[in-house]
Parts: structure tokens; C-alpha cells; sequence
């Protein structure tokens, strides 16, 4: 605990995954249903592509809990509604599937315990098939939804989408039991490319490339934040790396005291719900940055 606040129990199970423990059945189904913030978020239903995604982003961070009966109503709706023979889309069918949303989605799935279902394996095809992670390429993806929002294959790919497609493809690699070697490749080349910019850096300037870069979010959204830069370069032991130094004092910076910090940023939106507030420390970020960049 952290200034007096308890561990929410569905933490307590997350970080026994993370130190690869594997409580019993009735361990699980006590922890669960002491959790709070599982009831909070199995609480409500909104009938909306956003809603069940941002939920399940929430969801997919507590292990074992792909089993309640919520959230799998909510993994039919998005094989119902959302996921596509070509990878997920929520914004309205194929011509409308964008990497970031298609990668959450997949990271969401492969931590359910789905990396090889059908949903799973298209979107990762679309991965290995279209996603960019240079500048001055050409997908043969021919939707023009890629096109919207900022240009996410543009002649210089979205950054938030080659982030978010990284921290997707290690959650992948983590949830398989066997090496996927194209998989390995695309992360090894989209790590390149994120440590030509320091990770978080315009190459132009140094200034942040994106809103929330920098900033300290749980559970993620569509908006590349610093939580999911510290998971990129913890998982894949990035830390020493030259390039990371600026990343690693940001991190260090943002301390309030020693292995304490605390939530910058809670994303508002329907279907997302911030696990913590930002008044005083984060019990999930304070327990798992110190895991990751172990």
C-alpha cells in the first residue's frame, strides 16, 4: 500500500502474473470478487464500438478475469461488431481499421488468454501485412481510413501507432508459447525507429511528439503515454541503451518519492475508466514500473 491506501485485489493478482506465480481457482475467484475496481468496471453497459473497447482495455489489465460473465459479453460484442476477417476496426468496418486501435485490441485479446483465436491472428496479420514502421514507405493497404486522423501510413507513419503496435506485438510474444520470428523482426525494427527518436523526441526539435507522451496513465487508451514507453523499454531491456538516458531521467523525474508515482493524465471518454486518481501516489504504476525496468 501507499499512504495508507489498500491494494485493490485485482492488483494483487496482476503482479502475481508478473512474478510469474499462478494462484489457485479459489484464490482467483476470492480476489476477483473482493476487487473494487472490478466492480466498478463491470458496473455499466453502453451499446457503443468505443465503450466496450476502452472497458476492455481496463479489463484486459487483471488477469483471469476473461472468464466473468461481463466481459464476455463484451468479447462477443467485438467479435460480433468490431473485429473483421482483415483485423479490428471500431470505426465503422475495414475501410475505416486504424493500427492503434487494431493493436490495442490485440494486446487486449492476447492477455485474455486468445493470442491464436481468429480475431487475434487477423489482426495480427494486418500487422506483419501493412503496418509501417520507417519513413518513406508504402503500404498496400488500399482503405483510405488509414488516411484520416492525422495520417497513420502516411509518408511519416503515426508515431501512437507504431507504439502502440510494439507494446501489442512484445504482450504477444509474452502470451505464446513459441517463437514467432517475424513477429520478433517487426519488433526489433519498430524499436529502431523508436530509439532514433529517444523514444518520445522530434527529431526536428526534442520537443514531445504527441499529446501525453510523457505523461503517466492506467489503464491505456488510444493515447501513447509514457506508461506504455516504460512497458517497451522494460520488457525488452532498453533501459542501458544510449538512446533511452532521456527516457530514464523523465522517469526518474517524475518520482514523488522513492520507486512512488503517481497518475498525470486520466483520458475521459465513454467505456474508459482511470484506476486511480491523481491526488497521491499510483499503487499500479508504483508496483509495476519497478517490475518492468527490473
Amino acid at each position: 500500500m501507499y499512504k495508507g491506501v489498500v491494494m485493490d485485489t485485482a492488483l494483487v493478482l496482476r503482479l502475481a502474473v508478473e512474478d510469474k506465480r499462478s494462484p489457485d481457482g479459489d484464490e482467483v475467484t476470492n480476489l476477483l470478487n473482493q476487487s473494487k475496481l472490478v466492480a466498478k468496471l463491470t458496473s455499466d453497459f453502453v451499446d457503443h464500438p468505443l465503450f466496450v473497447v476502452f472497458r476492455l482495455l481496463g479489463l484486459s489489465e487483471i488477469p483471469f478475469i476473461q472468464d466473468l460473465p461481463y466481459t464476455k459479453k463484451l468479447l462477443s460484442y467485438v467479435n460480433e461488431n468490431i473485429s473483421t476477417p482483415q483485423g479490428f476496426s471500431c470505426l465503422g468496418g475495414v475501410a475505416e481499421l486504424v493500427p492503434c486501435y487494431n493493436a490495442l485490441l490485440l494486446e487486449a485479446y492476447c492477455r485474455f488468454g486468445l493470442a491464436d483465436s481468429k480475431e487475434a491472428k487477423a489482426a495480427l496479420h494486418w500487422i506483419k501485412s501493412y503496418q509501417l514502421f520507417e519513413r518513406d514507405c508504402r503500404t498496400t493497404w488500399r482503405y483510405k481510413g488509414v488516411c484520416k486522423h492525422g495520417g497513420c501510413l502516411g509518408k511519416v507513419p503515426c508515431y501512437i501507432g507504431i507504439g502502440k503496435t510494439i507494446r501489442a506485438l512484445i504482450t504477444y510474444s509474452e502470451s505464446v508459447d513459441y517463437t514467432d520470428n517475424a513477429v520478433e523482426e517487426l519488433i526489433d525494427k519498430g524499436i529502431t525507429y523508436m530509439l532514433r527518436h529517444n523514444m518520445y523526441q522530434r527529431l526536428s526539435s526534442g520537443a514531445p511528439i504527441s499529446a501525453h507522451i510523457t505523461d503517466i496513465m492506467m489503464p491505456q487508451s488510444y493515447a501513447l503515454s509514457l506508461t506504455d514507453l516504460t512497458y517497451i523499454a522494460g520488457k525488452r531491456k532498453l533501459t542501458d541503451k544510449p538512446e533511452c538516458a532521456s527516457l530514464m531521467k523523465l522517469i526518474n523525474n517524475k518520482q514523488i518519492s522513492e520507486n512512488q508515482w503517481k497518475i498525470d493524465y486520466r483520458y475521459t471518454y465513454r467505456g474508459y475508466m482511470g484506476f486511480e486518481s491523481k491526488i497521491r501516489a499510483s499503487n499500479w504504476i508504483s508496483n509495476l514500473f519497478p517490475l518492468w525496468l527490473s
